[in-house]
């Protein structure tokens, strides 16, 4: 199984960025989905959560201008940034919660992660 990320860059404040990230593989079912973005003391932060009924939640700090979403047909999860602001600036990461299969074995890992991808918003 892969988790692809996608759709960092450079914006400037106030701007607007969407990411994309794509589960592949034999899935047999993918749970929660969330971002999470690297502070620069390297620590992973929670920045928004989406469950298989499409309910989320979102760190404070982004709660209005980031809006979740999944396509649970294509295994796909979203995270639409508006309003964007220098202290957004980091690597995003999606996580995951993925049953598959693996060699003809059934396997579920609860904390799948993908690569990051970079948004920079200059001050």
């Amino acid at each position: 199984v892969q988790l692809q990320a996608s759709g960092g860059g450079l914006v400037q404040p106030g701007g607007s960025l969407r990411l994309s990230c794509a589960v592949s593989g034999r899935i047999f079912s993918v749970g929660h989905m969330a971002w999470y973005r690297q502070t620069p003391e390297n620590l992973r932060v929670l920045v928004a959560v989406i469950a298989n009924d499409h309910s989320t939640n979102y760190d404070s700090s982004v709660k209005g201008r980031f809006t979740i979403s999944r396509d649970n047909a294509k295994n796909t999860m979203y995270l639409q940034m508006d309003a964007l602001r220098p202290e957004d600036t980091a690597v995003y990461y999606c996580n995951v919660d993925v049953s598959y299969s693996e060699d003809g074995t059934y396997r579920r890992v609860y904390d799948f992660w993908g690569q990051g991808t970079l948004v920079t918003v200059p001050s």
